[in-house]
């Protein structure tokens, strides 16, 4: 009888693929504040971790981000972990984990206008949480709509939508994000800085295809997407890796920007921004004093996005090859207000090597403590954060992308050609994977499995891959 009724319930809440399951890595950073920490357990220990064995896909570009994983989906109508990833010139593609095999591909309309061309895109791919579609970025400027079962892409709403009115020099570089319905995404210029772009937030309700607000960095008093000329303005990009970050208390949004004019009024460059959870309003701003600089040297703040270490508390990078520490309540240290008040973070600190600083950090608790990874073009670093403070508490001269922590222990890819894995709490090597070359993409670790792309989207390929390590 209890099996009857449990049969009867599964039938009434739906399929079995609408239900979350603790190893799925549903978006880059692993949930929507980008924590970059995965599952406690993924099979993967320090004692097996060496016998990890390496499989090349060949998934028809370069995906210079993150894959996304969801485990035990229904695809073609049989369950399989699959694999998600986009590439440079907006290829979405659903690899099985445990085969390799390719089990759909979606490609954009008009791809071959832009295939082999400066027009990219560097975003991760984001699940719904009921795991029936996938959201995904292409240089066309648009976010589609894609079902997990076939790739299909979907057109009712305003599906797929638009989110800058010049794909040919506003960009979609971060990873996409989605909390509370919305699909959350931003946009900033292409390598060269050439204008007119502006950096903005766009905010998709996930069922509609709505687009419910656009937040722009410049030009701030204007709401909706502008036309780049239209705006005495340009740049101040939204370009990190991480993008969106979504604070999982208040659901507010936080943001960096690049270089751009700042006047604490309609113009935020080289500043972190406080969005409220839908994007439609600025809450607070922190903003350097030294911030005319920045934008003179052409060293982008916003190059790295806010890392949410708790205890209302961010830490933000930069290309100045700086670490601060912020405190959300009271971004500029005195109001709780956007406005031109500049200065106020509780903390400055030099990066692990430092260098400029492009990745996201991992933030890791265990033991009572709050750990914080970091790693730059020079070398990687774990942090303790402790009365409002980080302290060093290890650095290694190895370079790296976005450390991840998963398993119990941490992951750091090395774009010269390794993937390194260390005992978090001493930085001690646990063992180095051969890798190939790479860029800015970093590994997801989950169910006894490693993937990671290779290849520099700024080298324009048509072709690429994506590794898979798996136990024996």
């Amino acid at each position: 009888m209890r099996a009857r009724a449990l049969v009867l319930a599964a039938l009434l809440l739906g399929p079995a693929s609408a239900v979350a399951r603790p190893g799925d890595w549903s978006r880059f950073g692993y949930r929507a504040d980008r924590r970059n920490a995965g599952p406690r357990r993924t099979g993967i220990t320090a004692a097996n971790v060496a016998t990890l064995r390496r499989q090349e896909v060949d998934i028809g570009g370069t995906a210079d981000s993150s894959p996304v994983y969801l485990g035990h989906a229904l695809v073609g109508g049989a369950r399989h972990d699959v694999f998600f990833v986009t590439t440079s010139y907006g290829l979405t593609l659903a690899v099985d984990a445990a085969s390799g095999t390719l089990l759909w591909r979606f490609t954009p309309e008009a791809y071959a206008s832009w295939a082999g061309s400066a027009q990219i895109t560097h975003a991760s791919p984001v699940t719904d949480p009921g795991r029936r579609f996938v959201y995904a970025a292409a240089p066309d400027g648009r976010i589609h709509k894609l079902a997990v079962a076939d790739g299909s892409e979907v057109r009712d709403g305003g599906w797929p939508v638009a989110v800058t009115l010049d794909p040919t020099h506003e960009k979609i570089g971060p990873a996409l994000n989605l909390a509370r319905g919305l699909v959350l995404t931003a946009t900033g210029g292409y390598i060269g800085d050439a204008p007119p772009y502006q950096g903005h937030v766009a905010a998709i309700d996930a069922a509609t295809g709505q687009l419910v607000h656009v937040w722009n960095s410049l030009c701030s008093d204007r709401a909706g997407l502008l036309d780049p000329p239209s705006c005495p303005d340009t740049r101040s990009a939204i370009w990190a890796r991480a993008g969106v970050v979504v604070d999982p208390v208040s659901g507010n949004l936080l943001v960096a920007t690049g270089n751009g004019r700042f006047d604490g009024s309609h113009a935020w460059g080289d500043s972190v921004l406080l969005l409220s959870p839908d994007a439609g309003r600025l809450l607070r701003n922190w903003t350097p004093t030294d911030q005319a600089e920045l934008d003179r040297r052409d060293a982008d703040l916003g190059s790295t996005a806010p890392a949410l270490v708790g205890h209302g508390l961010a830490v933000q990078g930069g290309k100045d090859g700086l670490l601060r520490v912020l405190q959300l309540a009271r971004l500029n240290g005195r109001t709780a207000d956007a406005g031109p008040t500049t200065g106020g973070a509780l903390q400055s600190i030099p990066t692990p090597g430092g260098q400029e600083l492009f990745t996201a950090p991992a933030v890791w608790r265990n033991g009572g403590r709050t750990w914080v990874f970091v790693a730059d073009g020079a070398a990687t670093a774990g942090y303790v954060l402790a009365r409002g403070r980080l302290a060093r508490q290890w650095e290694v001269p190895a370079p790296g992308t976005s450390p991840v922590v998963a398993g119990g222990l941490l992951w750091v890819y090395d774009p010269g050609g390794a993937l390194d894995v260390y005992e978090p709490m001493s930085g001690k090597t646990v063992t180095a994977l051969p890798a190939g070359h790479g860029h800015w993409s970093s590994p997801i670790v989950t169910d006894r499995r490693v993937a990671l792309p290779e290849g520099d989207a700024n080298q324009h390929r048509t072709s690429g891959i994506l590794a898979i390590y798996r136990l024996p």
